[in-house]
């Protein structure tokens, strides 16, 4: 595509330190062969040129914010951990209030344990705000709640998303108000003069539908959640080339 003159960004829902740490993973050399001119992280938290990774725009929660809704999610006895402002997003404070097992939150504490510190009273006082609060729910119980959350908060960003790690769990990931995937290619169209008819997405989860509903065109890829499949086209799975 690039090839034909056409721009490519990423928008993902990892951070901007999970994203590297995967493209490490991948190559001996991250930014080779990587088909992208941008990358956005955080699920639009925050915008960066790629492969020079030069940091465009971001968006953070307000330390208020942050208090407020650590105080509706200790009301539920949820379990979340806050992530600190871009480009600090690998560091986050975390809670435990819920009794019942969560594999998929213990799962991702001990994946970023060293950036991990437990949440207080006097943390989240001293807090400077934050790029997300993420809660973290077994399946069984995450969607019913997902829609408690986004009411109780609906004066935020609330997106759900299937767990990365797990594959099942889902992830409840509430930001400041602009921040989604479609705001954030919307913002990054305006600045690169590409108009919405123009934009083709393609997404597989959750926390593309936002984005889907907005571009001029969209396709999901064929192993999507049912619920998605059945509102847009779908191409091969994500296994089999299915953006290529």
């Amino acid at each position: 595509m690039r090839q034909m003159g056409v721009s490519v960004a990423l928008a993902t829902g990892r951070s901007d330190y999970s994203f590297a740490k995967l493209l490490e993973n991948l190559t001996a050399d991250p930014a080779a062969g990587l088909p992208a001119d941008h990358i956005i992280f955080s699920t639009g938290a925050g915008i960066m040129d790629f492969p020079g990774r030069r940091l465009l725009k971001s968006f953070s929660l307000r330390p208020e914010d942050v208090r407020f809704i650590a105080q509706v999610l200790d009301s539920m006895t949820l379990d979340y951990m806050i992530h600190q402002p871009v480009p600090d997003t690998r560091s986050f404070l975390y809670c435990l209030r819920n009794n019942q097992e969560n594999p998929d939150f213990h799962r991702r504490l001990q994946l970023y344990k060293p950036h991990a510190a437990p949440l207080s009273p006097v943390t989240l006082a001293a807090s400077h705000g934050a790029t997300q609060v993420l809660c973290i729910v077994p399946v069984e119980s995450g969607h019913g709640i997902f829609h408690k959350v986004a009411a109780s908060l609906e004066q935020f960003s609330v997106i759900k998303a299937t767990s990365p790690l797990d594959g099942q769990s889902i992830w409840i990931e509430i930001f400041a108000p602009a921040v989604s995937k479609s705001q954030a290619v919307k913002w990054l169209a305006g600045e690169i003069g590409v108009s919405r008819e123009q934009i083709c997405a393609v997404g597989n989860d959750y926390n593309d539908e936002d984005l889907l509903h907005w571009a001029g065109q969209s396709f999901v890829v064929a192993n999507s959640p049912e619920s998605i499949l059945a509102r847009f086209p779908a191409v091969a799975s994500n296994n089999e080339a299915g953006v290529s």
